[in-house]
């Protein structure tokens, strides 16, 4: 029996013969995974739309505990500061982005910066998630200007700060290589780079929800860059839109490949976050129609195939903040071993429909009652 189907051939010997299909493809692909063979696209896609999820979600548990043995769910706290809501991109998924013009627009001040990071540290917290707009009027000179002066302020604090579509811009805006920006903002006190902006690594579905921001091949480009400088980095994904099943797919594997070309012992994505599209408000719902698909079930589905096919990437976080406390705790049991951050604040997608906060306490209760142990962590996912 061959290694490899096509998923046309796998979906039409499902139709002919579900009995065999169960027995023998699903078999074959559920061994292939257990034994970490990176999956094709149409055997991952076969998994996805055929496959029962309670199946899945035993072989991806089984992947959880190999790659992270024993009993803990990471968590940690950090704060999400939008250095500025000002943005040119305005995707039409997003509510929190505003033109220069607009009344409420604002970039942070140092002041509020300050208050802001006292009641993180207050809080045991010490890392600074700083995201916000691509604003044409600042450079790199502010943003490594803003990173320094944090970093003076508060030498404990840790800055998870920009994303790949930021990165892309500074570079085109002061003419220099992806290496160039990263390595600056490296020097200023960068720690990490969240995988913000990914949405689907799939430029037909870029044209449409967010044409002004970094294509696929840009995104994976910065990606390539920091992992090439050993600086950790995040993946993400943003679905339940107008993406197909096949580019959810696609998506896995083009971060699976690019986490292939990663330095020996270089950090590379240290995670895997995948949420549903927020649609409340949205131009892509008001105006287009595009609803959220989400469902918890699916959700579960994404989880455990992300688990599967991300054969080199060791953790994968429910996003709780989105799917809620009894998704989250399901999600446990299909792969992800980590439920994110208690974050203090957050506007973005809070600003679309996402309204599940905990604290501290309620995370750890959350971990424990799906009868795992709580493990505070960073954002190396190194337990503190």
């Amino acid at each position: 029996m061959p290694d490899s189907y096509s998923a046309n051939n796998i979906l039409n010997l499902a139709k002919s013969n579900h009995n065999l299909f169960n027995t023998v493809i699903l078999k074959q692909l559920y061994d292939k995974a257990l034994d970490l063979v990176s999956l094709s696209a149409d055997e991952g896609f076969a998994l996805y739309r055929q496959a029962p999820v309670e199946e899945l979600m035993l072989v991806a548990d089984k992947l959880r505990h190999h790659h992270n043995p024993g009993n803990i769910v990471g968590w940690m706290i950090d704060r999400n500061v939008n250095i500025t809501n000002i943005c040119f991109s305005q995707c039409i998924f997003c509510n929190f982005c505003r033109r220069k013009e607009s009344p409420d627009a604002y970039i942070t001040s140092i002041n509020d910066y300050i208050t802001k990071i006292d009641e993180l540290f207050s809080l045991g917290g010490n890392q600074l998630l700083l995201q916000g707009g691509m604003n044409p009027d600042l450079g790199l000179s502010f943003y490594t200007g803003l990173f320094r002066k944090l970093k003076e302020l508060y030498p404990a604090l840790k800055l998870h700060a920009l994303g790949p579509a930021e990165v892309v811009y500074i570079s085109k805006k002061e003419r220099l290589s992806y290496s160039e920006v990263l390595s600056e903002l490296i020097k200023a006190g960068l720690d990490s780079l969240p995988g913000a902006g990914a949405e689907i690594l799939s430029d037909r579905v870029r044209k449409i929800v967010s044409p002004a921001k970094a294509t696929s091949e840009e995104w994976l480009g910065v990606m390539r860059e920091a992992h090439r400088l050993n600086l950790p980095t995040s993946a993400t994904m943003m679905y339940g839109h107008i993406e197909t099943t096949e580019e959810r797919i696609e998506h896995l594997i083009r971060l699976r490949e690019l986490q292939n070309e990663k330095p020996a012992n270089h950090y590379g994505f240290v995670t895997f976050i995948p949420w549903p599209f927020q649609d409340k408000g949205t131009i892509l719902s008001d105006t287009y129609g595009v609803k959220s698909s989400y469902n918890g079930m699916d959700y579960i589905r994404l989880i455990a195939i992300s688990r599967i096919m991300l054969t080199n990437i060791r953790n994968i976080q429910a996003s709780i903040l989105t799917v809620g406390k009894n998704i989250a705790m399901l999600s446990l049991y299909a792969g992800a071993n980590d439920l994110g951050s208690v974050m203090i604040e957050e506007n973005v997608v809070s600003a679309a429909g996402a309204t599940n906060r905990f604290n501290s306490g309620e995370l750890e209760s959350i971990i424990k009652e799906a009868g795992f142990t709580p493990g505070k962590r960073n954002q190396k996912y190194e337990l503190i």
